[in-house]
């Protein structure tokens, strides 16, 4: 049975992303800590945790990883014109604990989630200091979907979405992806494909090619000042 390596506590570095197992795919290592600085080095490096409450935390750079080039987003015709009617009122970092604790609700095709009360507190404290974001869909002052994720040079990692009412999710996506627009954003990291992605305009690309596009873009002279994003963003 193949192993991965242990990070202890004080260890901020992680194996190279192509020591990765292929079985299960991306496994790259196990165990350190969610601090702040450990997560930041992960992201640059192409690395996400990925563990439920029963494991220790694992580290994860899948072969192929799921990306969404923003002019690429397919919206169809019913989102459309949910966009165009203003269904719903859309924010940036106005409520991040609320929708990253939404995000860790069970799904009806899960029973547990991923997005563990340790990992809850990590992304607040990320988000505190300016680096993990949300993106909020709003009917009157009830919170309808959005999403968070990692905010790095000009790239965003996405993390999670939710929504609780129909189309909330893909209205934050929409947004989200002409934000990044604004910000010259070569791809928004979606880490795993799936059919629904799919749907969306999510594709795969090798981690070779994820990685050349990250050691680029991941760095403080393409940083977005995401303290002058408004609050509320325009209508579509």
């Amino acid at each position: 049975m193949a192993t991965v390596p242990w990070l202890e506590d004080q260890q901020m570095t992680f194996p190279d992303i192509e020591a990765a197992l292929e079985n299960p795919d991306g496994l790259l290592a196990a165990g350190g800590d969610l601090s702040v600085q450990r997560l930041l080095l992960a992201y640059q490096s192409g690395i996400f945790p990925w563990y439920s409450d029963d494991q220790p935390i694992l580290w994860w750079s899948p072969g192929h990883r799921g990306v969404l080039y923003p002019n690429d987003l397919k919206i169809s015709r019913s989102l459309r014109k949910v966009l165009t009617r203003q269904t719903f009122s859309v924010h940036v970092n106005r409520d991040f604990p609320a929708v990253i604790r939404a995000c860790s609700e069970p799904r009806s095709y899960a029973d547990a989630t991923w997005i563990t009360e340790e990992m809850q507190a990590a992304y607040i404290r990320l988000h505190e200091q300016g680096y993990a974001h949300s993106i909020e869909c709003y009917q009157g002052d009830k919170l309808a979907g959005g999403l968070y994720g990692i905010g790095l040079g000009n790239l965003f990692f996405g993390e999670s979405m939710f929504h609780v009412v129909t189309d909330a999710s893909k209205v934050a996506l929409a947004h989200l992806t002409r934000l990044m627009q604004s910000f010259d954003c070569p791809m928004i990291d979606c880490q795993l494909d799936n059919s629904h992605l799919q749907t969306l305009g999510v594709c795969e690309i090798p981690r070779s090619h994820f990685r050349t596009i990250i050691e680029k873009h991941a760095q403080p002279c393409y940083q977005v000042d995401w303290t002058q994003v408004s609050r509320r963003l325009p209508a579509w």
